[in-house]
C-alpha cells in the first residue's frame, strides 16, 4: 500500500469515529430530552411524596388528582417566614386552607435547603439546613409504623393530606396512618370533621390564625364542648362568644334557617365512640368554607363566587348583640332587634328590678309565685316555641323515651328546670333534661322546637303543658276570671276605637290648634293627620316596621297621595325619650335645612301620639356597609372618602353656617344615613343642643349619648361644645378608614380599642396596617394615611388641641403639611365583654334611635 493509500484509510477511519461520536451524542441528547419532558408532565400532575422523593422549596408542588387542591411551600403577607400549605389551585385569589407547620415556621431564607420527605421511620417530616433540623413531623405513633417503607404521604381530591399505605387503594379515613384533617387550622373543608374521637381523646377544633402574616395559633377557637348533649362553642381565650344550641336531629337549635342550608348537607354524630359535626356541599362544583375570622372575632361561611372572582361571605356568627354568650342571665330571653333586648320569661322576674331597669341584665330573673318546700308543689311547665335552647352544661339524655316519660322524670325530680324533645323530626322523639338555672335563651323564630319549663303552675298560661293532679284551686279560678276579663278588657277597647273614630271623621285634618304644645305652632313644618299615617303604614303593621329603639318603634310608609316613601319615627308611650326630645327634633328640623343632613317631611301630633316623618333612605345607614363584612365591599375607597368630607360638611354648616349654631352630640355611623347616591345625611337631633350665636360650648349634669363616641370631657363632666362633635368625627373618621368598630374588640398586639390601637400603629410608623384590608390595593394611600392622621388631631384629649370642623375639611382636602398628633384622649386599654350600655345605638333602615343617660 502505498503512502498516500494509508493516509487515505486512516483519514477514512477518522471520518467514521467522528459521526459515530456525534450520533450517539444526539441519541443521549435526544433521550434526554425525552426523559425531561417526561418528568416535566409527570410533575405537573404529581399527588404523591414517597421515601425515594421530596418535595423542596423551588416552587414546585403536589396537585391533588382532579387538578383542585395544590400544596407547596408559601410565606404570608410580608412575613418572611416559610410554611407548607394547602390552597385551591384553581382560585387567583390564593386562599390557605390548611398550614402542616403553623407553630413552627421554617425561619429566614432557607428555600435552598428546606424539603418535605417520608423519613425511614415512616413519618413525613420538614426538614432543613440541608437535612439537619427537624422542623415538623406527623409523629405517627410506633403502633402504626409498621412496613413503614410503603408508607407514602397524598394530597387527595377533598383537600385531605394523608399518610398511608401505598398498597392501600381504599379511600377511607379510618384506613390511613395519618391525615391533615385530624388536625385542621382556622378552615373547615366540606368532609372534614369537627369534634371528638372518644378513643383516642383527639379533639379536632378550628384555631385562628394570629393574624393575616401569621398562621400560628391564635386564641379564637371553635369547637364541640362534650357533655350529655353537645354544643358548639366559639371562643376567644377561655372566654365563651357564642354557642350554636345543641343539635335537635335537623339543626343546631339557635342556628336560623338561612340560605346558605340549600347548599350543604349537615351531619352531626354522637355515640360512644365520636362526637363530631360534619358538612358536605349539595352541588359538588360549589367551593364553600367555614373559617375563623381572626379580625372581626368570627366564624363565617364563605363561598367561592367565580363569576365576581371573589369570596362571599354567606353567614358570620355572633350575628347581633342576643348570638353573645348570656346576654341576659338566667331565665332571660334575648329577643334581636328588641328595645330593650332582654325580657323575661313568662312566669318569671327580674332578680333586680333596678339593676333591670338599668340595662344590667346579668343576675336575670327568678320563678314567680310563692316558693315551697315540697317538691313539685304548684309546680307546672310552661311551653315555649321558637327559642333557642339553653346551654348544656348540666343536662341528662335519653334518645328513647317519649316527651311524656320525659316530663314525669323532670316533675319527679327538684333540681330539673326544664325539658324537651332530643330530635324534633317527625313527631319528637327523646328526652333532653337541663338541670340549674337555664341560661343563653334567645328568641330564634325559625326555630320549631318547643321547650318546657318550670315554672308556679299559677303562671301557666292556658297554652302551658300542667303537671297533671297538681292545678290548684288558684290556678281553676284563674282560668275561669281571665277569660271573663280578656272580653271585658276587648270590649273597653273596641269602644274607646269607634268613639275615637267618631272624632276623627268631624275633624280629618289636624290643625296646630289641636296640638298640646302651643310652642309648636309658630314653626314652618307641615303636619300629618293621623288617619294618613296609619294609612301610610297599614296601620303600623309589623311589616312594615324598620326598627325600635329607645324614642320608640320605626315604621316605613308610603303616601297614597302621590306614592312618595317615607319613615315614620312613632314616640312610644313607655320610651326614655319624651315631649323634649321630640320638641327639640321639631325645632331644629324646621330651621336647618342642607344637602347633607336628613330631610324632615313633616309631623303628627295628636292627644299623646307624636310622630316625625323623614324622607325615606333605602342605603340604610352607614353601620349596615361599615360593619358588615359582606356590605363593606361595596363602600370602595372613593365612595368611604366623600362619606367623609360629606359628614364633614354637614358639621359645618350646624357649627358656624346655619341661622342656629347647633351641636349634635350623638355623631355615630348608625346615625349617619345613606341616599340613593351614597351621600351621607346627618340624622337624629333628638339629643342636639341649641347654642347662640357667641356660645360655643355648655354644661349639663344629664350626660346622654353613646359610649365610644362621646369626648373625655362630654362623658366625665358633662362639657359639650363643637369641639366634642369633632371628637366624635375623629371615631366616625377612623371607623371608616379601618372598617372596624372603636368598641367590641381589642387588639391582640396592644389590648387597645380602635383609638389606640391607631395611636400605637401611628407611633411605630405603621399606620397603613390600620386600612381596611377589603381594599385590598385599590385605595389613594396618601388619603387613607391623611385620614387617619386628621382622625387622631380629632380625637386629642384636650378640646383647645382639636381643629374645628372647618379646618378638618381643608386638611382633608387640601395638601398641606398636618400637625403631629399627641396622644389621643379615651385610648382605653381593656374593654367590656359588654359591647353595648345603655347608650347603645339601634341601627334601622332610615332613622337611627339613641337610649339616654349612660351611666
Amino acid at each position: 500500500m502505498s503512502h498516500y493509500d494509508l493516509r487515505f484509510a486512516c483519514i477514512q477511519f477518522k471520518h467514521s469515529k467522528i459521526t459515530n461520536m456525534l450520533l450517539i451524542i444526539e441519541l443521549v441528547i435526544t433521550s434526554n430530552l425525552i426523559l425531561l419532558f417526561f418528568f416535566s408532565q409527570l410533575s405537573t400532575a404529581i399527588d404523591t411524596i414517597t421515601q425515594f422523593q421530596s418535595l423542596n422549596d423551588d416552587g414546585t408542588t403536589l396537585v391533588s388528582n382532579d387538578g383542585t387542591f395544590e400544596l407547596g411551600f408559601f410565606r404570608p403577607g410580608s412575613s418572611t417566614n416559610g410554611y407548607v400549605g394547602i390552597w385551591y389551585k384553581n382560585i387567583p385569589k390564593r386562599r390557605i386552607v390548611w398550614v402542616a407547620n403553623r407553630d413552627n415556621p421554617i425561619k429566614g431564607n432557607n428555600s435552598n435547603s428546606t424539603i418535605l420527605v417520608i423519613s425511614k421511620e415512616g413519618n413525613l417530616v420538614l426538614l432543613t439546613n440541608n437535612n439537619q433540623t427537624l422542623v415538623w413531623s406527623t409523629n405517627i405513633t410506633t403502633q402504626l409504623l409498621s412496613n413503614t417503607s410503603s408508607h407514602v404521604a397524598r394530597l387527595l381530591d377533598n383537600g385531605n393530606f394523608v399518610v398511608k399505605d401505598k398498597y392501600n387503594s381504599d379511600q377511607q379515613s379510618k384506613n390511613f396512618i395519618w391525615q391533615g384533617f385530624d388536625f385542621p387550622c382556622d378552615t373547615m373543608m366540606p368532609e372534614m370533621k369537627l369534634g371528638w374521637d372518644l378513643k383516642t381523646g383527639l379533639n379536632r377544633q378550628l384555631t385562628s390564625w394570629k393574624n393575616w402574616d401569621d398562621p400560628s395559633s391564635g386564641d379564637l377557637t371553635w369547637g364541640i364542648v362534650l357533655s350529655s348533649n353537645p354544643d358548639t362553642v366559639l371562643k376567644k381565650g377561655s372566654i365563651e362568644i357564642y354557642r350554636s344550641g345543641p343539635w335537635n336531629g335537623v339543626y343546631f337549635s339557635g342556628y336560623p334557617v338561612l340560605t346558605v342550608t340549600e347548599i350543604v348537607d349537615k351531619k352531626f354524630v354522637n355515640n360512644s365512640n365520636e362526637v363530631y359535626y360534619k358538612y358536605s356541599l349539595v352541588n359538588k362544583s360549589t367551593i364553600s368554607i367555614l373559617y375563623l375570622n381572626q379580625t372581626l372575632f368570627r366564624r363565617q361561611r364563605l363561598t367561592w363566587i367565580p363569576e365576581e372572582n371573589t369570596w362571599r361571605v354567606y353567614d358570620s356568627v355572633p350575628r347581633d348583640d342576643c348570638d353573645y354568650y348570656n346576654p341576659c342571665g338566667p331565665y332571660g330571653n334575648c329577643i334581636p332587634n328588641n328595645s330593650p333586648i332582654c325580657q323575661c320569661l313568662d312566669g318569671f322576674e327580674p332578680k333586680s328590678l333596678e339593676s333591670w331597669n338599668s340595662y344590667n341584665w346579668t343576675q336575670g330573673c327568678v320563678r314567680k309565685g310563692k316558693e315551697t318546700s315540697s317538691c313539685g308543689v304548684n309546680d307546672g311547665f310552661g311551653r315555649f316555641s321558637g327559642l333557642k335552647l339553653p346551654a348544656t352544661t348540666h343536662t341528662w339524655v335519653d334518645a328513647n323515651m317519649t316527651l311524656e316519660n320525659c316530663k314525669n322524670k323532670c316533675f319527679e325530680n327538684c333540681s330539673c328546670t326544664a325539658y324537651s324533645n332530643l330530635d324534633v323530626r317527625g313527631d319528637g322523639s327523646g328526652c333532653s333534661i337541663w338541670f340549674g338555672d337555664l341560661i343563653g335563651l334567645k328568641q330564634v323564630s325559625s326555630v320549631q322546637q318547643d321547650l318546657y319549663v318550670r315554672m308556679d303552675a299559677s303562671n301557666v298560661d292556658s297554652n302551658g303543658d300542667i303537671s297533671g293532679g297538681h292545678k290548684t284551686s288558684h290556678t281553676l279560678t284563674n282560668a275561669i276570671t281571665l277569660p271573663l276579663v280578656f272580653v271585658l278588657l276587648l270590649t273597653i277597647i273596641v269602644f274607646y276605637i269607634c268613639k275615637k273614630r267618631k272624632q276623627r271623621d268631624k275633624s280629618k285634618d289636624i290643625t296646630l290648634a289641636e296640638a298640646e304644645d302651643e310652642d309648636l305652632q309658630d314653626f314652618d313644618l307641615p303636619f300629618f293627620n293621623f288617619s294618613t299615617m296609619i294609612s301610610a303604614t297599614k296601620n303600623f303593621s309589623n311589616n312594615n316596621k324598620l326598627g325600635e329603639g329607645g324614642f320608640g318603634p320605626v315604621y316605613k310608609g308610603t303616601l297614597t297621595t302621590n306614592g312618595q316613601e317615607i319613615a315614620i319615627k312613632r314616640l312610644s308611650g313607655c320610651s326614655r325619650q319624651g315631649s323634649k326630645e321630640f320638641k327639640n327634633e321639631v325645632i331644629l328640623c324646621a330651621k336647618l335645612q342642607h344637602r347633607n343632613l336628613v330631610k324632615v317631611l313633616g309631623c303628627c301630633i295628636q292627644g299623646e301620639e307624636r310622630m316625625l316623618v323623614y324622607e325615606y333612605m333605602p342605603n340604610k345607614s352607614l353601620d349596615s356597609f361599615l360593619f358588615d363584612p359582606a356590605q363593606k365591599k361595596l363602600l370602595d375607597w372613593s365612595t368611604r372618602f366623600h362619606i367623609i368630607c360629606g359628614v364633614a360638611r354637614g358639621l359645618i354648616y350646624l357649627h358656624q353656617d346655619s341661622r342656629l349654631r347647633i351641636i349634635h352630640r350623638d355623631l355615630k355611623p348608625s346615625n349617619i344615613l345613606l341616599d340613593n347616591n351614597m351621600n351621607p345625611k346627618i340624622s337624629d337631633f333628638g339629643l342636639a343642643k341649641i347654642c347662640g350665636d357667641d356660645q360655643d360650648e355648655g354644661k349639663t349634669k344629664r350626660v346622654i349619648g353613646t359610649h365610644g363616641y362621646m369626648a373625655p370631657e362630654y362623658a366625665i363632666d358633662g362639657l359639650f361644645s363643637t369641639k366634642s362633635d369633632v371628637f366624635s368625627f375623629g371615631i366616625l373618621l377612623l371607623e371608616i378608614v379601618s372598617g372596624k368598630k372603636n368598641r367590641g374588640l381589642t387588639y391582640s398586639s396592644n389590648n387597645h380599642n380602635l383609638v389606640g390601637h391607631a395611636w400605637s400603629l401611628w407611633k411605630d410608623g405603621n399606620s397603613k396596617e390600620l386600612i381596611d384590608v377589603c381594599f385590598g390595593d385599590s385605595y389613594i394611600l396618601f388619603e387613607a394615611l391623611r385620614c387617619i392622621q386628621v382622625g387622631l388631631l380629632c380625637v386629642q384629649r384636650h378640646p383647645n388641641d382639636r381643629p374645628n370642623m372647618t379646618c378638618v375639611l381643608a386638611m382633608l382636602t387640601n395638601e398641606t403639611i398636618l400637625a403631629q398628633p399627641n396622644e389621643p384622649g379615651f385610648k382605653i386599654k381593656k374593654i367590656s365583654n359588654d359591647e353595648e350600655s345603655t347608650a347603645k345605638s339601634c341601627s334601622i333602615n332610615d332613622v337611627t334611635i339613641t337610649l339616654l343617660d349612660v351611666r
